[in-house]
């Protein structure tokens, strides 16, 4: 992890474009630092969607005062001067049928006197994962290839480094490291003065990275003997924007961070080890770094989405009656004609109209054009006309799968459908003989005006 920026400038750029081409959505989970998806540097009981790749660099400032010089017998010889360098990490995941996500990651590009190259490998599966909110549970594994120098392990900064070595006290083995992470996911409080948020709280146990190391004497006694914690805040700044907050604690060190999402691209800044109060070494130092991310999802980037809401209770009043009009005849005009029809709300109800030869809807006794009647009368329910993101085609991220648009707007009986959720306030419907998990989707554009929206796979893979 050692290698300069003007050697990853390159690197990072090809990877970035890489999964511009191919990457479309992206959930309210944050990027990890050069695993994935999940906290900084820890994980959580989540996986990116199927067909989802994620490709992240990230790195991280290093200017400590002093550093251990050890042999090959790992006998520490003297103490160097000050260490300062830029150390940064490139990773790409994908994800597999909702519930596995793999992947694989550089460190560091050396030449074989300053530690050869370092590699990590890693991947996640699902076990138990709840339908909204609730408890997951997932377990996984990470590898780490031996730097060059006798004797010495891969270590958790992620570079080369003669100090640490398996002659230490605990005779550390970090090459694997397997662990089990479970995870609470949680609506974040509704309040008018603050916009809609998801909280997650992780707590698992791991070896290897998580907790070898544990007896040298830099670690001092702030080993957690292989325990972890983290957890994130995801706040909706705008349609398709999100802010990640996240803390953990990784066994060793404390570390914070915050991530901006727009769509598929995510940019964020951290701080590890916040609980050294010295750079003394290396490893018991703070460090400010940064990170940078793109997923994408089937058909575009991928889009922040939160946990569905319960929708809240509607009271329907009575509609105003239109202004009083005074007739100057004594025989009132005839009534409009029309032809009598069913038209079906976003509500789930039923409301019997007239419509002209002209494409006019006539409403009341009166049979008056609900045209003249606007903005004072409007039909209940909420729809999708005139919304970026159904003006855009954009796709509708559902129960883990993405939907989008087919064919042309229908009208449908409201006997035939049922109400299954909502997207960006909008609620969604399916047929009622339909099955979980649903095939086709239908959201309302207009009252009686319903638009299709299709799985963009046919098997969810659970």
């Amino acid at each position: 992890m050692t290698l300069r920026v003007h050697r990853w400038v390159g690197g990072a750029l090809a990877v970035a474009t890489f999964a511009a081409t191919g990457l479309a959505a992206q959930s309210t989970n944050a990027s990890s630092l050069r695993h994935g998806s999940g906290y900084l540097d820890t994980p959580a009981a989540s996986v990116l969607p199927h067909g989802a790749i994620q490709g992240t660099w990230s790195g991280y400032w290093l200017d400590v005062n002093r550093s251990a010089l050890i042999d090959g017998t790992g006998e520490v010889t003297g103490f160097g001067g000050p260490l300062e360098q830029f150390n940064q990490d490139l990773s790409v995941s994908v994800g597999f049928f909702d519930r596995v996500e793999v992947g694989g990651g550089i460190l560091s590009l050396n030449e074989d006197n300053g530690g050869d190259n370092l590699f990590t490998v890693f991947g996640r599966l699902v076990l138990l994962q709840p339908e909204a909110q609730g408890f997951g549970l997932a377990v996984g594994g990470r590898y780490y290839n031996d730097p060059s120098f006798a004797g010495a392990e891969p270590n958790r900064l992620g570079y080369p480094d003669r100090r640490f070595t398996s002659t230490l006290p605990g005779t550390p083995d970090t090459n694997y490291s397997f662990y089990g992470v479970g995870t609470f996911f949680l609506r974040g409080f509704e309040a008018s003065w603050f916009p809609k948020n998801d909280v997650t709280f992780s707590a698992g146990w791991g070896s290897g990275i998580f907790r070898e190391g544990g007896d040298a004497e830099f670690y001092s006694a702030i080993d957690s003997d292989g325990w972890f914690a983290g957890s994130n805040m995801a706040i909706e700044l705008a349609e398709n924007t999100a802010l990640n907050l996240i803390s953990e604690w990784n066994g060793f060190e404390l570390n914070f961070g915050a991530q901006v999402a727009h769509k598929g691209i995510r940019i964020g800044a951290h701080l590890l080890g916040a609980n050294y109060q010295e750079n003394v070494t290396a490893y018991r130092s703070q460090r400010f770094g940064l990170l940078a991310s793109v997923g994408v999802c089937g058909t575009g980037f991928c889009t922040p989405s939160f946990l569905d809401r319960p929708e809240p209770e509607v009271i329907q009043l009575p509609a105003p009656a239109p202004d009083t009009v005074i007739v100057t005849r004594e025989v009132a005009p005839a009534a409009p004609t029309g032809n009598p029809t069913n038209i079906c709300l976003a509500t789930g109800q039923s409301e019997r109209v007239l419509i002209t030869a002209q494409g006019d809807t006539l409403v009341g006794p009166d049979r008056v054009s609900i045209r003249t009647l606007r903005p004072g009368v409007v039909f209940a329910g909420t729809y999708a006309d005139g919304r970026d993101w159904f003006t855009n085609d954009d796709d509708i991220r559902y129960e883990n799968r993405n939907y989008s648009k087919s064919g042309n707007a229908v009208s449908l009986e409201c006997s035939s459908i049922m109400r299954v959720g909502e997207h960006m306030g909008v609620p969604l419907f399916a047929n009622r003989s339909a099955e979980r998990p649903f095939e086709t989707i239908y959201v309302p554009v207009r009252p009686g005006t319903w638009q299709a929206y299709q799985t963009l796979r046919g098997t969810r893979g659970d």
